[in-house]
């Protein structure tokens, strides 16, 4: 087996290919588009590159075939935040063979050693958490746009190799074409009418505002959590730019006490219900496809993330930006389930939203951890 970096236009190819024929058969999973990938990796496109490095490899066999592929990089930001320096693989990729699964281990951990790393953190995405992140351990069903697919068996690798769960990412589903419960439709309701609260669906004519609206709130109803890191608006601004060709602008909610940002939940059309088709291919036969099946619509949405203040978490202004969507996603008579993912397993207030909505479980993506010895 040979161990090849990218750093070519074949090997880049390369690098996306693995997954073609990782998945070659697998009716569930649904190829991640190749520009989203390429784009992680991207100085230009990622803002992360900033403040960290990124490396990719290649694995091929003994008679050249291609057989994986993984990814490491250093966030500098967080790196530093823990016991001990810790680094990032992710984009990890491999046949049924421990052997070459740990080769490409061993890679990821020898390049993140030698620039003083103790630890790996896998797989994640060299980005935001809200993409390419955790491993699959339950409910291996087609992803939604964003989220990681992969083989039951990568469980035992991670396992096998030494690495360790830090935390479980839970996404539970909701039925949006059964009423919501009671008690829910209460709450938003007696929220909706009470003075100085005012909900607002995103404009892309606004986006600045919206971004740093964001801001303010996510970095605020975040702030306890352990290694926390504040989000930049470079980094929103991005996120908003990306979402753009696949956005329905009254699925994403702002709340707003007395004028003061508050609360949001920005809730996307699945975009993989449309891009299954293309194999992860933008060019103009994936374009033209895309927009037909985007005129047919999707029948999932995904709610990517949600914040709210912690001097307004228990005002009730989730219960009612969900009744806002579901206010305008009903009528459509086109969405039929809403993704909530995912949420940490150390997030118990948003377990218990999920919870009220009766969403019901779906999957669940593990990120963990490898202490170098």
């Amino acid at each position: 087996m040979k161990i090849i970096e990218v750093n070519n236009k074949q090997t880049q190819q390369a690098f996306l290919d693995v997954a073609r024929i990782i998945y070659k058969g697998d009716p569930n999973w649904i190829c991640p588009l190749d520009i989203d990938i390429a784009a992680v990796f991207d100085p230009a496109k990622n803002n992360f590159h900033q403040h960290g490095s990124a490396i990719r490899w290649i694995l091929k066999d003994n008679d050249g075939k291609l057989i994986g592929r993984v990814a490491a990089f250093i966030n500098t930001q967080k790196a530093y935040q823990y016991e001990q320096p810790t680094g990032g693989m992710g984009f990890f990729e491999s046949i049924d063979n421990q052997e070459a699964a740990f080769l490409l281990f061993d890679t990821a951990k020898n390049w993140l050693a030698d620039k003083g790393m103790k630890a790996m953190d896998g797989p994640i995405n060299f980005g935001e958490n809200d993409n390419f992140w955790g491993l699959l351990a339950e409910g291996f069903v087609p992803p939604s746009y964003g989220m990681n697919y992969n083989p039951p068996y990568y469980k035992k690798f991670f396992d096998d190799y030494g690495f360790k769960t830090l935390y479980e990412q839970i996404t539970n589903h909701v039925d949006i074409l059964k009423p919501f419960p009671e008690r829910f439709r209460k709450i938003a309701a007696w929220v909706s009418q009470k003075p100085g609260y005012e909900f607002k669906h995103f404009a892309s004519s606004a986006i600045d505002s919206f971004a740093s609206d964001f801001i303010e709130i996510y970095n605020d109803a975040w702030r306890d959590f352990e290694n926390f890191v504040p989000i930049s608006k470079v980094t929103i601004l991005e996120s908003f730019e990306k979402m753009k060709p696949i956005m329905d602008e009254q699925l994403i909610w702002f709340a707003y006490v007395n004028g003061e940002p508050a609360s949001f939940v920005v809730i996307l059309p699945d975009a993989n219900q449309l891009f299954k088709h293309i194999n992860g291919k933008l060019n103009l036969a994936g374009k033209l496809k895309f927009l037909y099946y985007r005129w047919r619509g999707v029948k999932r949405m995904r709610a990517v993330v949600m914040g709210t203040r912690p001097k307004y978490q228990k005002h009730g202004l989730e219960s009612a930006m969900f009744i806002k969507v579901g206010e305008y996603a009903l009528p459509k008579n086109q969405y039929e389930e809403l993704e909530l993912s995912w949420v940490g397993d150390f997030n118990d207030k948003m377990l218990a939203l999920h919870h009220s909505m009766r969403g019901v479980f779906g999957k669940k993506h593990l990120t963990m951890r490898f202490i170098f010895q």
